[in-house]
């Protein structure tokens, strides 16, 4: 089913509300929650992932009790900003662990990457060992979080 032929409806803005609050309902507790019948309820859900409107389901996993009790937000410079470069850097950043979040960006810096790691020392291993061994990169400036004010992982419906 292409995007363009799905027209979201109320119902279906309340199954991905209800999805974003706890995707491990069953679809009769989801169908329940909606006012709709299972059946109706599991066509529609799977409509939504068809179209694109659900990407996948996942486990939101604290980072400070694995051990990561940091968040460093990096701006990145790159020296070159040829198509493969972009290409190349991207899918280098996606490898590393560490990196919840990268950002193509306009403006002074070229990325944003935002990072999990366990203290300045891990933070200094990351850099070290694992971003600057990117070739490409002329600059960078980070910036250690202090408290996450707000986090969603999707666009509220």
């Amino acid at each position: 089913m292409q995007e363009t032929d799905f027209t979201l409806s109320a119902q279906d803005r309340n199954i991905l509300r209800e999805l974003q609050r706890n995707a491990r309902l069953s679809n009769a507790e989801l169908a329940e929650r909606v006012g709709m019948s299972p059946s109706a309820c599991w066509k529609h859900t799977r409509q939504l992932e068809q179209a694109g409107y659900i990407q996948g389901y996942v486990a939101l996993i604290d980072q400070k009790k694995m051990g990561l009790r940091d968040t460093v937000m990096i701006e990145v410079t790159l020296n070159a900003h040829e198509e493969d470069t972009l290409a190349r850097f991207g899918e280098e950043l996606a490898a590393l662990p560490e990196v919840l979040e990268a950002h193509l960006l306009s403006g002074e810096y070229d990325y944003m990457i935002k990072v999990a790691v366990d203290g300045t020392a891990g933070y200094e291993r990351f850099l070290r060992e694992k971003l600057y061994k990117i070739q490409g990169i002329r600059h960078t400036r980070s910036h250690f979080t202090l408290r996450c004010m707000k986090s969603v992982p999707s666009v509220q419906v």
